[in-house]
């Protein structure tokens, strides 16, 4: 009897895995919750990288020489772990590579400039634009067909980035700078999902920081250069790391799902900004924001929930169990 229930719950767990490689090909119960955990630790990285951006603009440095000095410093301190091979270098022509590093560049480069008048959980919610055109982009471009709940979860959690953000909103020179960085994540989103599966993701980390000096090289030696103490070399080299792991391991998250699912989760970096905001800036969020926030937590984990939830319906007739 106890050897014909465990079978029972041994060929539960199989249908109830079958279901998530279904829905997620490659998807297992264990890796939707690492996937989660991956992408949170990404956009953390990246909000401290641009935490440390803030500090050096707000110091009187040009945002583009610190957009500069990140992707100059970050590739020549990762490039002897990059893995790049001579026969690689051809890659790096590949237009989607270029416009893949293109379009980050000019995303740090708005950014950067947004935070150094706007404070950052306001520059972070005009932002997240970018979930929103990644997502667009997946469904035109990509051929992804996410599912309408999905859909409405995403929404979602841009309300509840419309809550914290109120007060960031008016027409204001560094809103609209955070907003055209959006776009541009967004579209750098779509294209990695693009080339994840094709390139290496130590590769793809090395092609947009190499191609991204070269493109910000002349704008970085085109303004005056700071003059270097401990506190500014450490506050370079933080943004420089912090953007750079960041984004090396949204590759990871790219190779592992679609587009679509990984644009809520994404909405969790508003949660990293905003306690930064706190604990850097002395910024504290008001109710409104608070309950934004909660909404934001249920958009990046709703996917996840409502998919588990489906997972256990089909499941609950090899156990028995109504």
């Amino acid at each position: 009897m106890q050897n014909a229930m465990l079978w029972g719950e041994y060929k539960s767990c199989i249908r109830l895995n079958t279901v998530f490689e279904k829905a997620f090909p490659y998807m297992s119960v264990s890796n939707l919750l690492r996937l989660t955990a991956i992408v949170f630790a990404a956009v953390t990285l990246v909000v401290l990288g641009d935490t440390a951006g803030k500090l050096l603009t707000a110091g009187g440095v040009d945002p583009f020489v610190v957009a500069w000095s990140r992707f100059g410093l970050a590739a020549v301190l990762l490039l002897p772990f990059s893995g790049l091979s001579f026969a690689e270098l051809s890659h790096l022509k590949d237009w989607r590579v270029l416009l893949r590093a293109a379009l980050i560049a000019s995303g740090i480069c708005l950014i950067l400039t947004a935070l150094k008048t706007e404070p950052i959980a306001n520059v972070f919610g005009a932002f997240f634009i970018g979930p929103i055109v990644s997502y667009a982009l997946a469904v035109v471009f990509l051929g992804e067909k996410p599912s309408r709940v999905r859909a409405m979860l995403l929404g979602l959690g841009f309300l509840g980035v419309m809550l914290v953000v109120k007060p960031g909103f008016g027409a204001t020179a560094g809103i609209v700078f955070a907003l055209c960085a959006g776009v541009c994540y967004g579209a750098y989103l779509a294209t990695t999902k693009m080339v994840a599966s094709k390139f290496r993701p130590r590769f793809l980390l090395i092609s947009q920081l190499l191609v991204g000096t070269i493109i910000l090289t002349p704008l970085g030696l085109s303004v005056e250069l700071p003059q270097l103490d401990v506190g500014i070399s450490l506050l370079i080299l933080g943004s420089a790391l912090g953007s750079a792991m960041g984004n090396y391991l949204l590759v990871i998250a790219n190779r592992m799902a679609e587009a679509s699912l990984i644009a809520p989760l994404v909405y969790s970096q508003l949660i990293s900004a905003t306690v930064l905001g706190v604990l850097v800036f002395g910024d504290w969020p008001d109710l409104y924001s608070l309950a934004g926030l909660a909404i934001i937590i249920i958009s990046g984990l709703g996917s996840l929930h409502v998919t588990r939830r489906g997972a256990a319906a089909v499941a609950a007739p090899a156990t028995g169990k109504a």
